[in-house]
């Protein structure tokens, strides 16, 4: 399957996926906090379905984290004279 998504959207997945890892929750203990299923958690982090602002907020809640610790790091340019 060829991945459509950008490198920062690609990159903000695999924080989601290190977020809950590092929460010590698997999918379904994600899922029940939501109040989703496992399998939409999984579709989120594999980037089958966009993550909407209201999910993600909670997301970063229950995986403990700042919302900008999904912000993809970016690179620091030369600034040339």
């Amino acid at each position: 399957m060829t991945n459509v998504y950008s490198d920062e959207y690609q990159s903000f997945l695999r924080r989601l996926r290190r977020a809950r890892r590092e929460a010590g929750l698997s999918q379904r203990a994600a899922g029940r906090k939501l109040k989703k299923t496992h399998l939409m958690v999984s579709r989120w982090e594999r980037g089958e379905t966009r993550v909407d602002a209201v999910d993600f907020m909670s997301l970063a809640a229950i995986y403990g984290k700042p919302l900008d610790y999904f912000q993809p790091r970016r690179r620091k340019t030369r600034k040339t004279k």
